[in-house]
């Protein structure tokens, strides 16, 4: 599919722009090429027979949010919100731009965008659900760790026992699954039973 390939190489070179690395098998490349890439392979794994829209969205994620900035915005949940929506915009928007140079068509363009900004209608539910699953499989594996040790273990809990109803029962079992150091694993742990102590 040239078309698609073409499409996820406009991705990446907005990835490589991303002046933040790391080393993956004692490469160094930019963190936001290395987040496309672990996001479209957790989506090809959770779901074999992703198609092609999916695969695109899982590839434009986070699209230069490098020049978004956390800290040019308030801090707190309100000021968190603002930068999540603002950076959604503006990864929707150049996907838009590298789709259309690319070939795509407007229907297609904005089944994308919707993923990215998170408007599932009824018939793409099951992809955003998986992107949603693949996203917090990529942070388990990608940043508690750096979180953890930045807030410490009460509030790590208190994000994990956020993320874990945001997956699926497919999603679930694959972050059991993960390799975790078991520093990692009593947090997700805690998590798990802070959520049952929850709802009982």
């Amino acid at each position: 599919m040239p078309r698609f390939e073409n499409a996820v190489a406009g991705f990446d070179l907005f990835h490589r722009e991303d002046p933040a690395t790391e080393t993956v098998d004692g490469e160094e490349l930019p963190r936001e090429l290395v987040y496309s890439r672990r996001m479209a392979a957790w989506v090809e794994r959770l779901d074999p027979d992703a198609g092609e829209i999916l695969l695109l969205a899982a590839h434009c994620q986070h699209l230069r949010r490098f020049a978004l900035p956390r800290s040019d915005y308030p801090v707190g949940r309100k000021g968190y919100l603002a930068w999540r929506r603002a950076a959604a915009l503006e990864h929707a928007r150049l996907a838009g731009a590298v789709l259309r140079d690319a070939g795509y068509r407007r229907e297609k363009i904005e089944r994308v965008q919707n993923l990215v900004l998170k408007r599932a209608g009824r018939s793409s539910r099951a992809d955003a659900q998986t992107l949603e699953d693949a996203a917090c499989l990529v942070f388990l594996e990608r940043d508690l760790e750096a979180l953890a040790k930045r807030l410490g273990s009460e509030k790590t809990v208190d994000v994990l026992t956020r993320t874990w109803p945001k997956m699926s029962e497919a999603g679930r079992e694959a972050a059991a699954g993960l390799e975790l150091k078991p520093e990692l694993r009593e947090l997700v742990a805690a998590a798990r039973a802070a959520r049952s102590v929850r709802r009982s």
